[in-house]
């Protein structure tokens, strides 16, 4: 008996030893003081986390729409809701004239160049028309055919089918960015330009309610014009809209005076024909925002690349600018105002992100989904936000990897790099470490990275 309770009175003192051991380790166990940038936040809120948990559309938005496509009876719509779906995804940016022009000299070169290899005895003229019926030929089966998107009734519902979930998921997610960066930013007025289903103004709503006055709507679709304000009454004419206040335009006001607090256009850009229109409409918008100018498209690199000429428009072509000497500023989400590093890589890949949504429920549409998008707000340079002293906020680009006390973190950087740090409470704090492990893709993290705590993303 004196042989056990002195083994057990050995083993209580090495599990004694053990927890001491443990408890130098980790520290003191009374809370710690929270540095300035958490702004009193717990580390899961911290300032930089904007991703939101699943969205769901607005009970009345739901309803209206479920309405609205069960009256229309289209026939197909489930196979027509994918089709339309894949379409919008893979479509490309129409091809300029200069690029055709090129595309063609080149080819046309190298077909002489051929022709005169074979030194055949053959008519320079006939040999001529045959080197531009082939470069017509090559140019008509290599060159994507864009055709403008010309929305009717029942289009307009496949389209409602199809994307407005994924669409109000999309601009409510940006918003948010607005929202959590600025919260004393309560806007009272809103356009909307290439509204569509009048998405924004769901989204705007949630995030402001009824401190938005004014919202103008502008799409140059009647039909869609239509559908939206059918959506707002709940597809009953006699009824209020939900929304009030809520006005449809088929064109921008023509006055450079007019300005609104918050500018939108969400997939909008990429249904214009080519990029002198598409810089012309955002200057135009930039000319009307008073506070934030909002862009959404797909997160594809096409949505990724028209974003970017937008970003440029505004930020390295000001000086082009007759109405409006405001410079621009970049509030999300590059953390820096260079080029886009994304696009200085092969192979070039979109800067992306996402957001999970409950889609409406309609056949095929039961589970939940995720919406890729790519967004770009810009604000006025006086009205930028300052930096938290003594701290870089890099952008999160891909889904946080967490292991045993590390996080692997890929980034966009303040010095308009992408880095990939492997962050640890021993390297870079605490309270960095727990912000980046509660982090995720899209997120902003508090990191500072060091030559010796990044790598390559090919390492």
């Amino acid at each position: 008996m004196a042989s056990r309770s002195y083994g057990a009175c050995v083993l209580c003192q090495r599990a004694a030893v053990v927890k001491m051991w443990f408890r130098s380790m980790s520290g003191p166990v009374h809370p710690q003081p929270k540095v300035g940038y958490l702004k009193g936040e717990p580390h899961r809120k911290h300032p930089g986390v904007t991703n939101m948990k699943t969205l769901h559309l607005p009970e009345e938005l739901q309803t209206a729409a479920r309405s609205i496509i069960h009256s229309a009876e289209v026939s197909r719509l489930t196979d027509q809701t994918r089709t339309l779906t894949n379409f919008l995804w893979s479509r490309k940016r129409p091809v300029e004239d200069v690029t055709l022009r090129q595309n063609a000299v080149s080819l046309e070169k190298k077909l002489w160049e051929k022709a005169m290899e074979k030194r055949e005895d053959i008519d320079e003229q006939v040999l001529e028309d045959n080197i531009r019926k082939k470069v017509l030929s090559e140019l008509r089966r290599t060159t994507y055919r864009w055709t403008p998107m010309k929305y009717d009734e029942d289009l307009g519902v496949v389209y409602m089918a199809a994307r407005l979930a994924g669409g109000y998921a999309s601009v409510r997610r940006a918003l948010n960015e607005i929202q959590k960066r600025d919260p004393s930013f309560a806007p009272q007025s809103l356009l909307d330009f290439g509204s569509g289903l009048g998405t924004v103004v769901w989204a705007s709503h949630s995030c402001w309610g009824d401190t938005l006055k004014e919202m103008v709507c502008v799409d140059s679709s009647g039909p869609m014009n239509i559908l939206a304000e059918r959506l707002l009454k709940g597809d009953n004419e006699r009824a209020e809209p939900h929304i009030k206040q809520v006005y449809f335009r088929q064109f921008l006001p023509v006055s450079p005076k007019v300005q609104f607090d918050l500018v939108t256009a969400a997939f909008t850009l990429s249904e214009l024909p080519n990029v002198k229109e598409r810089e012309e409409a955002v200057v135009t918008l930039w000319r009307k925002t008073g506070s934030y100018l909002v862009l959404v498209e797909n997160g594809t690199k096409e949505g990724h690349q028209i974003l970017m000429e937008a970003r440029d428009a505004l930020l390295k072509k000001q000086e082009k600018i007759v109405y409006d000497s405001r410079p621009a500023s970049v509030f999300a989400p590059c953390p820096h105002e260079r080029m886009c590093p994304k696009l200085t890589r092969e192979p070039v890949l979109p800067c992306n992100f996402q957001q999970m949504y409950q889609p409406l429920p309609l056949p095929g549409h039961n589970n939940r989904q995720t919406e890729k998008f790519s967004y770009l707000i810009l604000t006025p340079r006086e009205k930028a936000e300052p930096e938290s002293e003594g701290v870089d906020w890099a952008r999160l680009i891909a889904p946080v990897q967490r292991r045993t006390r590390h996080v692997h973190c890929r980034m966009c950087c303040s010095d308009g790099q992408l880095q990939h740090v492997v962050v640890t409470a021993r390297k870079h704090s605490r309270d960095v470490y727990r912000c980046a492990r509660s982090s995720d893709w899209g997120d902003q993290v508090p990191i500072v990275q060091t030559v010796e705590d990044t790598e390559s993303d090919s390492e």
